[in-house]
């Protein structure tokens, strides 16, 4: 499967709006993403084939020399094909050059994404309680912390 990691923009808004609303129980809706266009702390990149399909995005807010992740997202026919690999190591080897951690929140539940994150050196540091709804569950709140 060819694809490219690019920055998002404009043309990728409707289908990273629809991407949230497939993949998450409380969805950025495309004013909220279009938003992120114009925030200087912001960062959001999308996997794209060639035709234009969006498989997946993930962004990032940065300040000072702490990164938090937003959101990693893969459409589901395109799962396992390291995808979100490719997306959480765009910020990964950004955070070792310029970031002093990462962190992220996850539902436990989601062992697919907890492992990934775990692969990529992410550990748990916390739980956040009640933090997702429909279904309510804590959060992990994982962190990768890098050496200056």
């Amino acid at each position: 499967m060819e694809y490219q990691l690019v920055p998002m923009d404009h043309s990728h808004l409707p289908a990273v709006a629809a991407l949230e609303r497939l993949c998450f129980t409380t969805p950025w809706n495309e004013a909220m993403l279009e938003e992120e266009l114009y925030n200087d702390t912001a960062s959001f990149i999308v996997a794209q084939r060639d035709d234009g399909e969006v498989l997946g995005y993930a962004g990032l807010h940065v300040i000072l020399d702490e990164g938090y992740i937003d959101n990693v997202a893969v459409r589901p026919e395109y799962r396992r094909q390291g995808v979100a690999d490719r997306l959480l190591d765009v910020f990964c080897r950004f955070g070792q050059a310029r970031l002093a951690f990462l962190t992220l929140e996850v539902r436990p539940s989601n062992t697919a994404a907890v492992a990934l994150y775990e692969k990529h050196g992410f550990r748990e540091a916390g739980r956040r309680k009640n933090y997702y709804e429909n279904p309510t569950e804590d959060a992990l709140l994982l962190t990768k912390e890098f050496k200056p």
